[in-house]
Order: structure tokens, then C-alpha cells, then sequence
């Protein structure tokens, strides 16, 4: 049996045992867990060590380098998120609805957990704890294929997490980590159709891409982030300017970061300016319509393509268009955005609300940052990826888009006549 087939078959009947453990049960386990993270931490950035080394020997760029590191203040950060999902909720066994039909049978739908979930993810050696902890505190077991840049701190995370859990009293095969970085083992684990339950995607657009035209078993679309910020004729000149800079320069790496500006014909010459050299005065190079460039507000600027306008930039870069009106402005967004997080900035309360009834996309903002489309800033505690899609989960998932349910039926020696 190949290593994949063998952590799926381990994962199914960990998740058997999972499913009839109590609320204080994962819970204990999370606390231990988060302890020993803290505990073992010269192991886990030992191993990240060898994987930034290795990562900057093959000119890996500065964005993705700093998804990649950890220190002693990130592996605080991550214990903490484990600590706090313990505190939270437990959706398990949760009555959504119930209800006595004529015949007397008593019908409750009830959540229950997914079963066995897999994540396929990039440089991110947080989201192996993330993913954990939340596949933890709702009873499924995980198998998790991350990314070759972060190998070694992806399994050291699993060893440290796993043997707590294990420890703590849980199954033997809950936690597991694919540790071969070959693509074939990847594709091995979109095809294990009745083995896992479902497989969530953590990356670029190349990987979900993949994950999504390959996969044979269920897929929940996640987070390619082309997001906008739109900046109305309406809007607080003052406040726009603090938005744009935020959503694009507070982390240009992640996926809720701004990567198009969008600003009115009406206030462009006057609201653009100050914005721009914002930009420019943080680093941000733009990329311009033939109507921004000719301002000459600023000097590190480029024409736009129209690759331009659909490019998630991940870097401190940003594409910028003068736009005729409202119309056009949900139009651009529409039809270039990834469906993830967008704003707009206005004092026109008629316009925010065609914005947010117009735009489609799985958080909309109005005299806010895109930067605050996270599963911790939400109040879900850590997220498992942000869902780009339609089906049964949108925006940041917490613990209840790790569920299914099920229908259970209370009878007294009903037939159906």
C-alpha cells in the first residue's frame, strides 16, 4: 500500500473513533497540544531553519519567505489560536432543527463531523497547526500534504501535534502529514474517492486550479484573493487614503490584500494624488490607466495590461484604474475579481448598498479594509481557508464548515402505510 493510501486508511478509522469522543475530550486535547508547541519549539524551528536555508538558496521571493518563517513569537501566536478554539463552541451535535411529525416520530438534523478531511497547502507551516486544531475541536481526523519549501516544519508541527493528541486520549492516526513532496503523491490524494470526505485546497491559483480540475473526491474552492478597493465620489478623502494603504501595504502576502484600486472620474484628479504618494512612500509600485498616469502624482509607475487587472499581485504592487461611476466600478469587480473580499468607500448610503447587493463575492466591505476577511478577525478562532464558492461554505471557515449533518428519527414502532 502506498504512504497515501495507507495515512487514508489510518485516518478512517481514527475518524470512527473521533466521532464518539466528547466535547471535553477534544478539548483537553487541544490544551495539550497548544502546551507542547510551546514545549518543543527549538525542534519545530530547528526544522524551519533547514526549510528557510533551503528556500532562499533557490531565490525564493520575499513574500513567500515570510509565509514560511517561524520564530518564537509565531509559535506563541499559533499555541494561543490552539488555546482559544478550546474555549469556543463545539458545533458537534448541534440541533439545527427538530420537529414531531403526524406519525409521531420525533426528527432532529444534528451536525456531525465531516469524517476525514485532507488539505493540500503551500508555504505555510501555520496552517498544519490551523488545520489541526479546527479538524481537532470538531472531531475529524486530517491528513495534510503541504507544500516542499516547508517539509521539515510541516512534519515536525504534525510529530509534536500528534503525539500530544495521542497522548491526550485520542486515536492513533487522527493527525497525520504526507511527507513525500512528490506531485504524484498529491494527485494520489485527489483521487481517494471514499476515502477522504473532503479536500480543501490552501494556495496559489495554480493549486487550486489543479485541485479543483483533478480532484474525484468533494472540493471546497478556496482563496485566490484579486481584491479591490473602490474609492466612490462620495467618499472621505481622508479615509480612503488610510483604507487603500492598509489593504494593500499591511501584509502584501496574503489573500484579503487589495490588489486594484478603482477611484471615481468625478473626484480622481483631487482623492488620487494623495493616495498614490501614500503608495509610492511605501513601496508600492503601480500599475495605471492612461488617465492616473498622465497626473504624474507619483514617478515608480507602469501602463496596466489587461493581465494587469485580473492579477493577484501578492507583492507590494498595485493596478489602478479611473473608473466612470458606480456602474462601471461592480462591473470591473465582477468581472475581474476572485470572488473573495471587497470595498467600497463612500458617504452615499444608496451607494453602498447597491455595492453590497451588487458585487459578488464572499465578503463585501463598506468604509472598512479587505484585510479583515479572517477567520480570527471574524470571530471564528482559526480558519481552515476562505471559500471562494457558493456551496455550503463562504468566506472565512471556522468549525461549522468542517460539518455535515445528519438526520436522526425518534420513532415508537412506526411503519410507513
Amino acid at each position: 500500500m502506498s504512504e497515501v493510501r495507507d495515512l487514508a486508511a489510518r485516518a478512517q478509522q481514527a475518524a470512527l473513533s473521533l466521532s464518539s469522543t466528547s466535547t471535553d475530550q477534544r478539548n483537553r486535547a487541544l490544551l495539550v497540544m497548544s502546551h507542547a508547541l510551546v514545549a518543543n519549539q527549538d525542534e519545530v524551528l530547528a526544522a524551519n531553519e533547514a526549510d528557510m536555508v533551503a528556500a532562499k538558496a533557490k531565490g525564493t521571493a520575499p513574500s513567500l519567505l515570510d509565509r514560511l518563517e517561524l520564530n518564537p513569537m509565531r509559535i506563541k501566536a499559533i499555541s494561543e489560536a490552539l488555546k482559544s478554539l478550546s474555549v469556543l463552541p463545539d458545533p458537534i451535535g448541534e440541533v439545527l432543527t427538530g420537529s414531531r411529525l403526524a406519525n409521531g416520530i420525533w426528527l432532529q438534523q444534528i451536525r456531525v463531523p465531516m469524517g476525514v478531511v485532507a488539505i493540500i497547502y503551500e508555504a505555510r507551516p501555520n496552517v498544519t497547526a490551523d488545520a489541526t486544531a479546527l479538524c481537532v475541536k470538531t472531531g475529524n481526523a486530517v491528513i495534510l500534504k503541504g507544500g516542499s519549501l516547508a517539509v521539515n516544519s510541516n512534519l515536525a508541527i504534525t510529530r509534536v501535534l500528534s503525539n500530544a493528541a495521542v497522548g491526550a486520549g485520542l486515536p492513533e492516526g487522527c493527525i497525520q502529514s504526507v511527507s513525500s513532496t512528490e506531485r504524484e503523491a498529491a494527485e494520489e490524494l485527489m483521487g481517494l474517492h471514499g476515502m477522504i470526505d473532503v479536500l480543501i485546497p490552501r494556495g496559489g491559483a495554480g493549486l487550486i486550479k489543479s485541485v479543483v480540475e483533478n480532484a474525484k473526491v468533494p472540493v471546497i474552492e478556496t482563496g485566490v484573493g484579486n481584491c479591490h478597493v473602490y474609492v466612490h465620489e462620495k467618499a472621505d478623502r481622508e479615509m480612503a487614503k488610510r483604507i487603500v494603504l492598509n489593504a494593500k501595504c499591511s501584509r502584501p502576502g496574503v489573500c484579503n490584500a487589495a490588489e486594484t484600486l478603482l477611484v471615481d472620474e468625478a473626484v480622481y484628479e483631487v482623492a488620487l494624488p494623495p493616495i498614490l504618494k501614500a503608495l509610492e512612500d511605501a513601496g508600492v509600485t503601480i500599475c495605471a490607466d492612461d488617465k492616473t498616469r498622465a497626473l504624474g502624482a507619483v514617478m515608480r509607475v507602469n501602463p496596466a495590461t489587461e493581465e494587469d487587472w485580473a492579477t493577484e499581485y501578492l507583492d507590494l504592487k498595485i493596478a489602478c484604474k479611473v473608473v466612470s461611476g458606480i456602474d462601471e466600478a461592480i462591473r470591473h469587480i465582477n468581472t475581474y475579481g476572485t470572488k473573495h473580499s471587497e470595498a467600497i468607500v463612500t458617504e452615499d448610503y444608496t451607494a453602498a448598498v447597491r455595492f453590497l447587493n451588487e458585487v459578488d463575492a464572499a465578503a463585501v466591505y463598506v468604509n472598512a479594509s479587505t484585510r479583515f476577511t479572517d477567520g480570527g478577525e471574524f470571530g471564528l478562532g482559526a480558519e481552515i481557508g476562505i471559500s471562494t464558492q457558493k456551496l455550503h461554505a463562504r468566506g472565512p471557515m471556522g468549525l461549522a464548515a468542517l460539518t455535515t449533518t445528519k438526520w436522526v428519527a425518534m420513532g415508537s414502532g412506526q411503519i410507513r402505510e
